[in-house]
């Protein structure tokens, strides 16, 4: 174990972090906020990589990709809130959980139709291509960094927009008391449609964003969807802060678990035995993580509901 290596998955798992936030962001504020169980969030990430797939295709511009990832996730969103979600807002969880179910089949098989179950890729921006050193024997890429350090300019902003704007004072009134917030003369359904619409935005910029290092693909948003429920898990429903920090930690420690838990047990057991345990051990590191955390905080780091 080298401390090369050490600070390069330390970076991945950052990046990692930031990614999870990005979509995390937008679940916690729709499940605290409105108490509706989105399961299509993951094929939104999935989308908006699409989006910036074909926007990069038609212009070859980054940042035509950037808008049409973000502009049609919001679109995407919005469309969805419109026709499905708004239909299931006072249904049961379990009504909840089938209709968005279904959505992600047809939107992973809509998916597959227009662009094809090949793969696609998009190219890192010529800005942002190349290495930077930043320590003796460690090249970074540059557009990793960039990840990092969107993720959290995103993150500041975001805070900052929901704990002192007006809008955010709406979203944390809606979250507390709709009924009252209604009563006041605010359009609850509108508060609440802007939520989903700005939820799906992120989740596509974070599309966008992974799009170049990842493949993108029509099952890239399932495994990401199971990640960002359990950081909103321990972070706290409804929590950005808690989202920021959760995301952290499950990037940091699912990264670091997977590179290092083998050579870590085989301090202690025979290589055979370790090569066994190591792997098995990292892919539960994030579940254990979830679990200590609830043990102790029942509500999440952040508490429930708090912004």
């Amino acid at each position: 174990m080298s401390l090369t290596l050490a600070a390069v998955q330390t970076l991945n798992g950052l990046q990692l972090g930031v990614l999870l936030f990005l979509v995390a962001a937008g679940l916690t504020l729709v499940f605290g906020v409105m108490d509706f169980i989105n399961l299509a969030h993951g094929v939104q990430y999935m989308m908006g990589a699409y989006f910036a797939v074909a926007g990069y295709a038609l212009t070859s511009n980054f940042l035509a990709a950037l808008a049409f990832a973000v502009l049609g996730s919001l679109a995407l969103g919005l469309l969805l809130e419109r026709l499905v979600f708004r239909r299931l807002y006072r249904r049961s969880h379990l009504d909840q959980v089938l209709g968005t179910f279904g959505i992600i089949i047809f939107l992973n098989e809509l998916a597959r139709t227009v662009w094809g179950a090949t793969p696609r890729t998009l190219p890192v921006p010529e800005a942002l291509s190349g290495s930077i050193l930043l320590m003796d024997g460690l090249l970074y890429p540059v557009y990793r960094l960039a990840i990092l350090a969107a993720g959290l300019v995103v993150a500041a902003l975001l805070y900052v927009l929901v704990r002192w704007s007006r809008a955010g004072m709406l979203v944390r009134a809606g979250a507390s008391n709709p009924r009252m917030l209604s009563a006041l003369g605010i359009d609850v359904d509108r508060l609440f449609a802007g939520v989903v619409g700005f939820g799906a935005m992120l989740a596509g910029f974070a599309g966008l964003m992974a799009a170049p290092i990842l493949s993108v693909g029509s099952s890239m948003g399932d495994d990401l969807l199971v990640l960002a429920f359990v950081v909103i898990v321990i972070g706290g429903i409804g929590s950005i802060r808690g989202a920021f920090v959760g995301a952290l930690a499950v990037g940091l420690v699912d990264t670091l678990g997977r590179s290092f838990a083998t050579d870590i047990f085989k301090l202690f057991l025979a290589p055979a035995a370790a090569n066994e345990a190591g792997p098995a051990l990292a892919s539960m590191l994030i579940y254990i993580l979830m679990a200590g955390v609830l043990f102790f905080a029942p509500s999440g780091l952040f508490g429930a509901k708090t912004a």
